[in-house]
């Protein structure tokens, strides 16, 4: 009999989940609470402009090829995708910019012109970063950790005397050893941004990070992020898939310990053989489940280590603006106070605070009218559920509108671009309360649970529950991580617990006629 299946979430994991399960012959229903598809992973429009509100690098390109492929099509069928020249500029308080260009002659050159000998020490750098890449792929991203097989691989097992040390030792302390120039500094520890912490409290292994940026290069899907999210619902749907928006998930239903569907907030019952839940997974323990079936309490929830907030700025900007990148990154001088605000005993909206500037319209005239720019300014802040609301227009919070100012004045002293205020025609506003009241996102935060040494691999958060059977879970919270090519491996995760398979590598690509 056909296995019936309801996604709860409709971003790119439950939307990926549906598909892999669809494949599989599952009948699937996704319900989203929001108008759109697409969660964290949105759009927004107003006059003319298309804003991400979220994600907005395309890396690992190999992990969104192997999902395609699982679906019998490829990422060049449904994606347009831009190489990146540069990847990314950076700008370091009153420091030069620096371009950056991937490919490893181009980052030793780089290097070696802003320090003398760092370009061999990061041309090693880069070699031990693909390594560990590498391995990450074969033996720990694909692993649903449902036996002890993957860990007890015997390359593994030979390869802990040089893994103990990534491990125990903080990411910030393997860069400092090597380099001493700041901005060298904050090129090699910014990716562990895209993990959700800081590059003083995630183990070192993740200098892998630095393999996707400087030596596998950066692309962009023209069109932007929501052509992702498009392109996965669309293969769902064209496997029968049914996508509902506006349908709110309050309770997880079950009988005897298994789930057999959920409650709307309208009301309405849908029965299932199996349900995925792909938001939030502490919204989905406490809220959708009673606590005799939650897998985590709430002393355990406090333990944990949230990725940052994020104020988000959509901005509408009028004329050019060739100072800026299509990635920029500006960072502020005393790195680690600015990871201490954040992070710290006492957190609070870092100022000057260390900013990323999205301006998609360098690459693609589709996301802004002509003779405007569109620019997404990400800030990470403290994950704080009472931040107050961002909005349209200066609608928002006071506190929220002003910290907004501060970055927009930042932006426009440290770049050189001295009338940005008076050229912005859009403005909205998003902060960590709208994560936690639009997304049910954990204390407002902006990706998942950081990738802290016990929050990672082997002592992250499974993709089922340990007290409902037929309960599976995908996205950010769970196996493997944080980040878009995370959730689509968190789906596969899925499928391999349902069929059994605990092998630590990706599943089989089809092999399908061709010609």
């Amino acid at each position: 009999m056909t296995r019936t299946s309801v996604i709860i979430g409709g971003g790119i994991a439950g939307l990926a989940t549906a598909a892999l399960l669809a494949e599989e012959g599952d009948s699937v229903t996704v319900l989203e609470a929001l108008p759109a598809t697409g969660g964290r992973a949105g759009s927004w429009e107003h006059d003319g402009f298309r804003f991400d509100t979220g994600p907005s690098w395309y890396l690992m390109p190999e992990v969104f090829e192997h999902f395609f492929q699982l679906l019998g099509t490829s990422a060049a069928a449904e994606l347009d995708l831009v190489r990146l020249d540069p990847a990314y500029r950076v700008y370091s308080a009153d420091a030069a910019p620096l371009d950056v260009v991937s490919g490893r002659a181009e980052a030793i050159a780089l290097f070696e012109s802003v320090e003398p000998g760092a370009g061999a020490r990061v041309d090693a750098y880069l070699d031990s970063a693909a390594d560990a890449y590498e391995l990450a792929v074969t033996k720990f991203l694909y692993d649903p950790y449902s036996s002890t097989e993957g860990l007890r691989d015997p390359e593994l097992v030979r390869r802990l005397p040089q893994l103990a040390p990534l491990l125990l030792r903080p990411l910030s302390s393997l860069i400092d050893s090597k380099f001493t120039d700041r901005r060298l500094r904050q090129i090699l520890g910014y990716p562990g941004v895209f993990l959700g912490g800081s590059p003083y409290g995630m183990p070192s292994l993740y200098h892998l990070m630095s393999h996707l940026d400087l030596d596998d290069g950066v692309l962009y899907p023209r069109g932007g992020i929501t052509e992702v999210i498009a392109a996965i619902q669309r293969l769902a749907e064209a496997r029968g898939v049914r996508v509902e928006t506006g349908a709110r998930v309050t309770r997880i239903l079950t009988q005897a310990g298994k789930a057999t569907g959920v409650r709307l907030q309208d009301g309405r019952i849908l029965r299932a053989d199996h349900v995925v839940s792909t938001a939030d997974l502490h919204h989905t323990e406490m809220e959708l489940l009673d606590e005799s079936e939650r897998t985590h309490s709430e002393g355990w929830w406090k333990r944990r280590t949230p990725s940052f907030g994020a104020m988000l700025l959509l901005l509408g900007v009028r004329g050019e603006l060739p100072q800026l990148a299509h990635h920029t990154l500006v960072f502020t001088e005393d790195w680690k106070a600015n990871f201490d605000a954040i992070f710290g005993k006492n957190p609070h909206v870092p100022d000057p605070a260390s900013i990323y500037v999205c301006r998609p319209s360098a690459t693609d005239d589709t996301v802004a009218p002509e003779g405007f720019e569109n620019l997404f300014v990400l800030v990470p802040v403290p994950a704080d559920p009472d931040s107050g609301r961002g909005g349209v227009d200066g609608a928002g919070a006071p506190a929220i509108e002003a910290a907004a100012d501060r970055v927009i004045a930042q932006i426009a002293e440290t770049c050189g671009i001295p009338d940005l205020a008076e050229r912005i025609v859009v403005r909205r506003t998003i902060s960590p309360e709208d994560f936690a009241v639009d997304l049910s996102s954990w204390r407002g935060n902006a990706l998942g649970l950081a990738h802290t040494l016990t929050q990672s691999a082997v002592f992250r958060t499974r993709n089922a529950s340990r007290r409902v059977s037929g309960l599976s879970y995908a996205g950010g919270s769970v196996l493997p991580g944080v980040g878009l090519p995370m959730c689509l491996i968190s789906a596969e995760l899925v499928v391999k617990r349902l069929r059994g398979d605990s092998t630590p590598g990706p599943l089989a690509e089809p092999v399908r006629a061709t010609g």
